[in-house]
Formats: structure tokens, C-alpha cells, sequence
């Protein structure tokens, strides 16, 4: 984890990793989804359909979607073995090569003899793909579940189809207990489209990359070179002196999070840039950023690691 979003070069590429077409439990055929993102103004995403038996494993191929202005990634929501709570896991991974193997996961219910959550997140990362540890709070994932997971790079902590049909949006507990226990991990915001519900355009990554193209963004994916947002923009963080220095577009509050209860804030009217202290957060080693604009929309730093005193 650290300021990569900021310093790479290159520009922000806005994007949706999380979304389902009529190959699995979606609305729209895939190239209607990647049309109306790509009218609403996204420059990518990422079709993800349910990789089980019941819709025979689908891998949506959207390449054919592609130009000049819009791109697309391979991926999948991976199911495979039971949570504690007796529901089958969701692993969202993207990048994933069109030949990855499918698990033994004919439905939505876990069964006998097939791979844990744990082995197929591991399985996806050394195939190459971004995975993310999905909608913690929608799936009812325990810290134990969590902890099992060696292999991911993020949790999805907005979900918008999560919030809009189930009021469970967030994955921030679980992050921020995975990265008070030495977990380094980076946080992402989805839609998780269906297009059943208006459950669509509500959360997003802005990704650093010199190239709207699938193998710079998923670099740039892997390295933490994102934020996540629901309208406001992120513009630059650094570091200086046991400070933090923040520059937003104009928002109404930005806040800090760090371990265990830390936490400070600063509000006011069209605050666009501020420096705020670190020293409540250098025991606990991190820190995260919330900015929120006066529509309370929310954009959200990854975690970043602080020399501990």
C-alpha cells in the first residue's frame, strides 16, 4: 500500500469492476452493459458473470467491445466452499485468462469436494487476475472467513447493488480489522450491476494507468494505483512531516481512519485541500481517507502504511 495512485504517471481512468450480464443473473446481454457504461462515461469494465455450473462457467468475452475510448477485462465472481455460516463463498477476480479452470460449483450451495473460498482466490491470483474479497457484509462473512483468505488483493467495501437491494453495502469492518492484524490489503467500490433494480452507476474505481488499456489497468489494479468513488475526486494525498496533505475536488468533510478507534476529522464549505496530523495514527501503522461532498457521496483513499513510532 502506498501513494502509487498519486505519484505513477499517467491519468484516471474511471471504471467498474463488479457487474453481471444475461450469461449469468443479469438483465442486459453483454453488449448492452458495456454500451450504457460506456455512455454514461466510463472508460472500462469489467463483466463479471457467477462462474458456476448452473450458467456453464461463463467467462463473458467482451473483447469485441472495445475501441479507442473503452476497453474491457476478463473476469468472474468465483464460487467455491462453505463460510462459516453455511452460504457459498463470492470471490471476485479480474484478469482472469479465458481457459481458468472451473471449480466444482454446480449452484449456488456449497457442496462436498470442492475447493475452499481460500483455494480458489489463490488459484485466481496465480492465474494473474486482481481478486477482491466481495461484499463481505451482504455475504454475512465472518473474521475467521476473512482471515482464511491469503491470497486477494482488496475487499470490496461499497457494493451498490448490495446497498440499494439488501441495505448491506459496506466491507470497511472487515478491511480495517484485516489490516489491524498485518493484512495488507487496498479497498474497492462496485456497482455489482444487475440492472434488475437500480442498482447501477452508484460506485466506482478511478485507476492510474498511462494506457486505458486491459494489461496497464490491471498493472495498475495490483499495485494499488486507485481510488474508489461515489462522485467526489481524490486529486492528490502525500506525506510530509507526520502530515498528511489531501487535495480534493470541493467536498464538505474529509475524514481519517486508522486502527482500532482512530480517527479525526476536519468539515467545513468546498474544502478542496487540507493538511491533518498523523500522530494519532502512527502506533497503528495506517491510515485511510474519506472525503464527502454535500450530497454525502463518498470517495475513498486505499490504506496508507505509516513508519510506526
Amino acid at each position: 500500500m502506498n501513494l502509487s495512485a498519486f505519484e505513477n504517471p499517467g491519468k484516471f481512468w474511471r471504471g467498474n469492476i463488479h457487474t453481471h450480464s444475461n450469461l449469468s443473473d443479469g438483465l442486459l446481454d453483454p453488449g448492452e452493459v458495456c454500451r450504457r457504461y460506456k455512455n454514461q462515461g466510463y472508460d472500462f469494465i469489467s463483466v463479471t458473470d457467477h462462474f458456476i455450473g448452473l450458467y456453464d462457467y461463463p467467462l463473458t468475452d467482451t473483447s469485441g467491445f472495445r475501441d479507442e475510448n473503452f476497453t474491457t477485462l476478463i473476469g468472474a465472481e468465483l464460487h467455491s466452499g462453505a463460510l462459516e455460516n453455511g452460504e457459498l463463498w463470492h470471490i471476485l477476480a479480474v484478469g482472469l485468462p479465458t481457459d481458468f479452470k472451473p471449480s466444482n460449483s454446480p449452484h449456488f450451495l456449497p457442496i462436498r469436494d470442492q475447493e475452499s473460498g481460500p483455494e480458489i482466490a489463490l488459484r485466481a491470483v496465480n492465474a494473474g487476475a486482481f481478486v477482491a474479497i466481495a461484499h463481505p457484509h451482504w455475504s454475512g462473512l465472518s473474521f475467521k472467513d476473512a482471515l482464511s483468505i491469503s491470497a486477494a488483493h482488496a475487499v470490496e467495501v461499497y457494493n451498490h447493488g448490495c446497498a440499494v437491494g439488501a441495505d448491506r453495502a459496506d466491507g470497511f469492518h472487515t478491511l480495517d480489522l484485516l489490516l489491524s492484524n498485518n493484512r495488507r490489503l487496498n479497498l474497492i467500490a462496485t456497482d455489482d450491476a444487475h440492472f434488475t433494480e437500480p442498482d447501477h452507476f452508484g460506485g466506482w474505481l478511478m485507476v492510474k494507468s498511462e494506457k486505458n488499456e486491459p494489461e496497464y489497468l490491471l498493472k495498475a489494479l495490483k499495485s494499488g494505483a486507485f481510488y474508489s468513488s461515489q462522485g467526489p475526486e481524490l486529486k492528490d494525498i502525500s506525506i510530509s512531516e507526520k502530515k498528511i496533505n489531501i487535495h480534493t475536488s470541493a467536498v464538505s468533510s474529509v475524514i481519517l481512519q486508522g486502527q482500532g478507534s482512530a480517527a479525526t476529522a476536519h468539515h467545513g464549505e468546498s474544502i478542496t485541500k487540507i493538511s491533518l496530523s498523523l500522530s494519532r495514527f502512527l502506533k497503528g501503522g495506517w491510515v485511510r481517507v474519506t472525503a464527502v461532498d454535500r450530497a454525502n457521496k463518498k470517495a475513498w483513499s486505499n490504506p496508507i502504511l505509516l513508519k510506526k513510532e
